[in-house]
């Protein structure tokens, strides 16, 4: 299996490679696992994995920059590979980003992503906290438990989602999107490789999807 993590100048690239290289391992999965910036590469790859950190604007600029980028993660997506986002690379995923000023994006998910309406509490999200899910419900959240920790360091968030689309909330004030899914295309709000085993099994679990 090939999997190719994108490289655009954002996201904790070789946190992210080992980890999946780890839950690979863990799974007794064959897995050659990549970091990036070549198109062809990741319009080969049988799994393409989309970090981020940072500001929404300046993520979806510095993949915009990177030449055949955007055109090779949608062939890859219409050919029915799984896609995984990451933090930003999740929020991408949306329709629009109002960090700063309002930037397009993938427009997979329905709604925006917006600064959290925390009152009284502190941004950004940084620490652990737990996932709320229906059990069963998706395969990348086999073999979790609801109130399973995982890592955040965020200050927005979707609103407006489909409830379809989400997959799991943690609380901040209120519900916040912390997993979604449509199709063959999924993204983590929380920092999946910083998650421990609870982030290496929703890997694992993503290595093994076929949608």
């Amino acid at each position: 299996m090939r999997v190719a993590v994108v490289d655009y100048g954002s996201g904790n690239l070789t946190s992210a490679a080992r980890a999946l290289s780890r839950a690979a391992d863990d799974a007794g999965m064959d897995a050659e696992v990549t970091v990036t910036n070549d198109p062809a590469i990741v319009a080969a790859a049988d799994r393409v994995v989309l970090p981020g950190q940072g500001a929404f604007a300046d993520c979806a600029a510095g993949l915009a920059a990177v030449p055949g980028m955007r055109d090779a993660i949608d062939a890859s997506v219409a050919a029915g590979r799984p896609f995984l986002g990451i933090c930003v690379g999740m929020q991408l995923m949306a329709e629009r980003g109002l960090e700063h000023k309002i930037t397009a994006g993938f427009g997979w998910i329905a709604g925006d992503v917006a600064e959290m309406p925390a009152a009284n509490l502190r941004l950004p999200q940084m620490g652990w906290n737990a996932l709320d899910f229906v059990p069963g419900s998706h395969p990348l959240l086999e073999g979790l438990t609801p109130g399973d920790d995982v890592y955040f360091v965020h200050s927005y968030a979707l609103t407006g989602a489909r409830a379809r689309d989400v997959l799991a909330t943690t609380d901040y004030g209120g519900p916040v999107p912390a997993m979604v899914a449509t199709g063959n295309r999924a993204g983590t709000q929380f920092h999946v490789e910083k998650s421990q085993t609870v982030g290496l099994r929703i890997l694992g679990n993503f290595l093994r999807w076929n949608p």
